[in-house]
């Protein structure tokens, strides 16, 4: 019905260019929203105020020539004006109980648009470095992303999946340092493990399968480790210091091919278990992006090679920076270190240089809250590589805080684990982890109850928005046990008969379906659909409790069964985009 009041106020633009009212470069956007108040008709439009200046007219005395020039339509039965100039348009309620047919006859179509056809858009989330198993921090932002994915294809554009590999830095060095010295100890090597190293159980299963696949291959004596290494932290060192000389030892003891063996398999082995958990958790990618490809192909020596060209590389204390304060950075970045090796930040540039090259109408990187003071840097990368900085969306996803009823969980041991994404999926569920993860705007905290998302119970929101849709599923197999037959064509040509306000509440809400799955693709806002579902689910349920629909008479029994159909299946499109089932009975 947008659509339509859309259509007619453009036929009274032309009417009004036509009489010389309006120029005829005025081609604006018309906006329709839906009323807030029943007392202002179903539908508004701010139009008459938006064209009022370039009409050279009070933006009353413009909406009063919109409205004379409106052509008639019979779904329309009264449009007024409101204040300085608003248009409300009250619609005929059969001509709303169409959306009943429409739905049926679009079944999982219903929803979809293609506001974003021909747009290429590339979104990259979770990227965390492959040092060992995602947290229930990096399930937010895989939830996140992924459903924002899922939305804009929804809406018609051409969506590109990313994960970006950080398989080339320092931290990967850490973690196949910190994997031989557990091999070592598997050989019997007494060996005081770094402060620094990465800690976790993951690692010393790793160093097992190694130790119990190649013998003492890799062993060195732990004297010979360990010879004039610096103090670690405990002793009264410096951690940094101390574990870059470990590593520094490594790749002398091990030369360079053994030392890529433990790097390659701890590499393979934690991606392989990203992937296998991110894929259990709903969440696939079109690519894994290797940062060591950027290092290879000479990516990274291009980018650097643009910025240097367009004057924004300088040096300073035998290093290379990049003069970002002067595009918006709070101070200028170090891109290549004293002693010539690249920082993060240089195979970043070099990665959204990739992006651009690659032709994305828009790029969205999604990153944790932590990282918002790197947006600024990223931004004036772009500018500097000769790129519109609007291309670049970074959405920000907060931490969440995991609690059992009133008690909150300890998120990390003395070991340095955390509560993973696959501990908390085995505790509460896919379909719960997802919607409590995207039930509230990204940027917010959020406190994930996990006694909540497992009970099954109304207050439980995935619980209630899925027992809508069971419901609906037990009202039909009610009708077979009653061994009636559904008529649908009776019941479309009875909609006129669904007058109660719990019915022409729902339809109302069936109606806003498109809008909202519109809505919260191009604001990047899968709340917006979570808020909807469980709207819709709650109208139902008070339809459910407040009226029977298999009735006696047949015409209002296929009336009332369309409609709730129709609820069912806008139920499963919408947990649908979030990758959450819908069960037939529960």
């Amino acid at each position: 019905m947008k659509q339509k009041i859309a259509e007619l106020i453009l036929q009274a633009i032309e009417t009004l260019k036509v009489n010389g009212i309006l120029g005829q470069d005025v081609s604006p956007q018309v906006t329709i929203e839906r009323s807030r108040d029943a007392g202002h008709g179903d539908y508004a439009s701010n139009l008459a105020l938006v064209l009022a200046k370039p009409a050279k007219l009070a933006p009353r005395q413009l909406a009063e020539q919109l409205v004379a020039a409106l052509p008639q339509h019979e779904a329309v039965v009264k449009v007024e004006l409101a204040g300085p100039g608003f248009i409300n348009f009250f619609i005929d309620p059969c001509a709303q109980h169409q959306i009943i047919n429409r739905i049926h006859h679009e079944r999982a179509e219903f929803g979809l648009s293609r506001v974003g056809a021909g747009k290429k858009v590339q979104v990259e989330f979770v990227s965390a470095n492959p040092t060992g198993p995602l947290h229930v921090g990096h399930g937010r932002g895989a939830a996140y992303g992924s459903v924002v994915a899922d939305l804009l294809k929804a809406v018609g554009f051409d969506v590109h999946r990313e994960y970006y590999v950080n398989d080339a830095g320092r931290q990967m060095d850490i973690l196949a340092t910190s994997i031989w010295l557990r091999y070592l100890e598997e050989c019997g090597e007494l060996v005081v493990f770094p402060s620094n190293g990465y800690r976790g159980d993951y690692v010393r299963e790793i160093a097992l399968d190694i130790h119990n696949s190649a013998a003492i291959e890799y062993r060195r004596p732990a004297a010979l480790v360990l010879e004039d290494i610096p103090a670690d932290e405990p002793q009264g060192g410096d951690k940094e210091t101390h574990i870059d000389a470990l590593i520094a030892r490594a790749k002398t003891l091990l030369g360079n091919t053994l030392y890529r063996d433990f790097f390659q398999i701890g590499l393979n082995n934690i991606l392989q278990d990203i992937k296998a958990d991110l894929h259990e958790f709903g969440v696939d990618y079109q690519e894994w992006f290797s940062e060591r490809q950027l290092m290879d192909d000479g990516s990274v020596e291009k980018a650097l090679a643009c910025l240097r060209a367009g004057g924004h590389l300088y040096e300073k204390d035998g290093a290379v920076w990049f003069a970002s304060s002067v595009l918006g950075d709070e101070k200028d970045r170090v891109v290549v270190r004293e002693n010539g090796q690249y920082t993060y930040f240089a195979s970043d540039i070099a990665y959204h240089m990739n992006k651009l090259d690659r032709g994305f109408d828009q790029m969205i990187d999604i990153w944790g809250a932590d990282h918002h003071g790197y947006i600024p840097r990223v931004r004036a990368a772009i500018k500097a590589l000769g790129a519109d900085e609007s291309k670049l969306s970074v959405l920000l996803v907060q931490f969440a805080t995991l609690y059992r009823g009133e008690e909150k969980v300890q998120m990390s041991t003395r070991s340095g684990e955390f509560v993973t994404l696959r501990q908390l999926r085995n505790e509460v569920g896919k379909d719960a982890a997802r919607f409590f993860y995207v039930m509230r705007r990204s940027e917010q905290h959020m406190d994930f109850d996990l006694k909540l998302a497992t009970s099954k119970s109304n207050e439980n929101p995935v619980f209630y928005v899925q027992y809508a849709y069971a419901r609906v599923c037990s009202v039909l197999r009610q009708l077979d046990e009653k061994a009636w037959e559904r008529n649908v064509a009776l019941g479309m040509a009875n909609l006129a008969r669904l007058t109660e306000e719990h019915e022409l509440l729902l339809i109302n809400t069936l109606a806003r379906f498109p809008e909202t799955l519109e809505r919260a693709a191009l604001h990047y806002e899968p709340h917006q659909l979570v808020q909807y579902l469980r709207e819709l689910a709650n109208e139902f349920h008070t339809y459910y409790n407040a009226h029977q629909f298999l009735v006696e008479e047949a015409a209002v029994r296929d009336a009332r069964l369309n409609l709730i159909c129709a609820v069912k299946q806008v139920l499963a499109n919408g947990l649908g985009l979030l990758n959450i089932t819908t069960p037939e009975s529960m």
